[in-house]
């Protein structure tokens, strides 16, 4: 790794007037459409539910634009060339493509989007060397989306992607003789255990969200050791060489979720996202940079349909989990805000941000918090009551076709009433069937399902507490100035003003029937 820069502090702060003047001024605004125009893109992350939605975007909006190279994860070209035609062009989320263009489909697809073997934790991204020239003497804009989303990950395994994964993609990125930006996605709670309002600052290599607050208490510092980034991957690649049986794997778990807290981080995802910060912002050199920090990303709000969505996000499990009646309440703090955004709307600000930065050569590490807890905050307490509007009104049935009948959300605001509450669901849950099916079901049987549920109750609540109870709120300066450069066509077509949202309406009509749809595979949802 190459030594810490001493250079003066990044700027966090966009200005329009320093190179596109505000769409009061000028029509056309940042030039979105124009700056996409024959422009070459390497993405990885591509087959991910984020990337794929951006993929879907530029190629549905901007046709114009020459090659998306796809970084895929594949033994050989027909490998990825299978994953490629499997995950992205039959993919439902490119259905409105699929429409316009009818037989034509898959030529378009095949004629813009090129699959490319590789791996973003090896040299050169994993790729045969002539290719590293070809795309190394091509490509205007790399879109870093690849990531382990896993929150309790193993150490070695989340290090190894979304730290070292940075570093490598840098390294490629300097080789790159044309290009114009490098975008970084990360999330909003790379932030931490900070407190307040939280600023859309780049983090430094080594910086210590545990060390800042004993700063601003008073407390000496000599309790918790400095980071050291560098030492953290040289660790995991030892951890790597290490057995790989279950068991060493779950102690690796523990221990990335320990050094988490240690740091001042919620759990091992954001600890080593924020570290991946570090990285890119100390490894950039020249290359002008900008990171995109969403919230809790969640289904489509319009785009390229309501409600859709691949995968569950944060809070999908536990809506899952209530209206099957395994839970009804969730250790919480009920007034928390929740920092959640629809997957199109961090697309359009992606798009807006790429053309905004790529189209002036100017060397900069800029941030963009996509986020909504500031300026239209969605509170636990709400959500709540929103998933248990939906499910008394279209309640979910079971696979012998029982309508599940839920009680309103309760708030546990300790694990052992929370434990308590899983205790009696699971009891509930495991009671003898009916004289008919009694004889199906063990006492040992029951037993097990009884101690599962309750297992999976205090997993989660112990996972997921770095969120429910968060106390930090994430500013958003930066987007609204990028949102004041655009102008009203641009706005129309790549919009991202999350203060229009009624969380009522996205929560109770989109969001929830689109995950029911999507996946909880529900036939009857609409």
């Amino acid at each position: 790794m190459r030594a810490t820069r001493k250079t003066k502090p990044v700027k966090g702060v966009v200005s329009c007037s320093n190179a596109q003047p505000s769409s009061a001024e000028e029509p056309h605004g940042i030039g979105i459409v124009e700056f996409f125009r024959g422009t070459k893109l390497l993405i990885t992350g591509a087959t991910g539910f984020l990337a794929k939605v951006l993929v879907e975007k530029i190629l549905r909006t901007m046709p114009d634009v020459d090659k998306i190279f796809v970084l895929i994860r594949a033994k050989n070209e027909a490998a990825a060339m299978e994953r490629l035609q499997h995950e992205i062009i039959d993919a439902e989320v490119f259905r409105c493509l699929q429409q316009k263009h009818g037989k034509s489909y898959q030529t378009f697809m095949l004629t813009k989007l090129v699959p490319v073997v590789g791996n973003l934790c090896e040299s050169n991204l994993g790729m045969d060397a002539d290719l590293v020239d070809v795309i190394a003497n091509q490509v205007d804009v790399i879109v870093h989306s690849a990531a382990n989303t896993t929150f309790d990950e193993r150490y070695d395994v989340a290090l190894n992607i979304n730290t070292r994964g940075p570093c490598q993609m840098m390294s490629f990125a300097r080789k790159c003789k044309k290009l114009k930006l490098f975008l970084h996605f990360s999330t909003a709670y790379v932030n931490g255990e900070r407190q307040g309002q939280v600023m859309e600052m780049p983090f430094r290599m080594g910086d210590c969200i545990a060390r800042e607050r004993l700063n601003t208490s008073g407390t000496p510092q000599r309790s918790i050791p400095v980071l050291d980034v560098e030492g953290e991957m040289k660790w995991a690649l030892d951890l790597e060489e290490t057995s790989q049986d279950n068991e060493v794997g779950q102690k690796f778990r523990k221990l990335g979720m320990k050094r988490a807290k240690m740091y001042g981080w919620q759990d091992t995802y954001a600890f080593t996202k924020a570290m991946g910060e570090m990285v890119v912002d100390n490894e950039r050199g020249q290359v002008p940079v900008v990171i995109i920090r969403p919230g809790i990303v969640e289904s489509s709000y319009r785009e390229p349909f309501a409600g859709w969505m691949e995968g569950n996000r944060l809070m999908d499990p536990l809506i899952t989990l209530y209206a099957k009646g395994h839970i009804s309440g969730f250790l919480m703090n009920p007034n928390v805000v929740l920092d959640v955004v629809p997957v199109d709307m961090v697309v359009n600000a992606t798009l807006a941000a790429i053309a905004k930065h790529g189209a002036v050569e100017n060397p900069e590490l800029n941030v963009y918090q996509i986020v909504s807890s500031i300026v239209n905050p969605l509170v636990i307490k709400d959500l709540c009551q929103m998933c248990y509007e939906h499910f008394s009104s279209s309640p979910w049935s079971d696979s012998n076709g029982r309508q599940i009948s839920v009680s309103k959300f309760r708030h546990f605001t300790s694990m052992e009433e929370f434990s308590s509450h899983l205790r009696e669901m699971a009891i509930r849950r495991t009671r003898p069937m009916p004289m008919a099916n009694s004889s199906r079901i063990t006492p040992q049987r029951m037993e097990s399902v009884y101690r599962k549920s309750v297992e999976l109750g205090v997993h989660l609540a112990n996972i997921y507490k770095g969120y429910t109870f968060y106390a930090g709120r994430f500013d958003c300066s930066n987007v609204q100035r990028l949102m004041d450069c655009m102008s009203g066509e641009e706005k129309k077509e790549f919009g991202f003003d999350v203060r229009s949202i009624s969380w009522k309406d996205y929560i109770k009509d989109i969001h929830i029937p689109g995950l029911r749809r999507n996946v909880m595979k529900d036939r009857a949802a609409k």
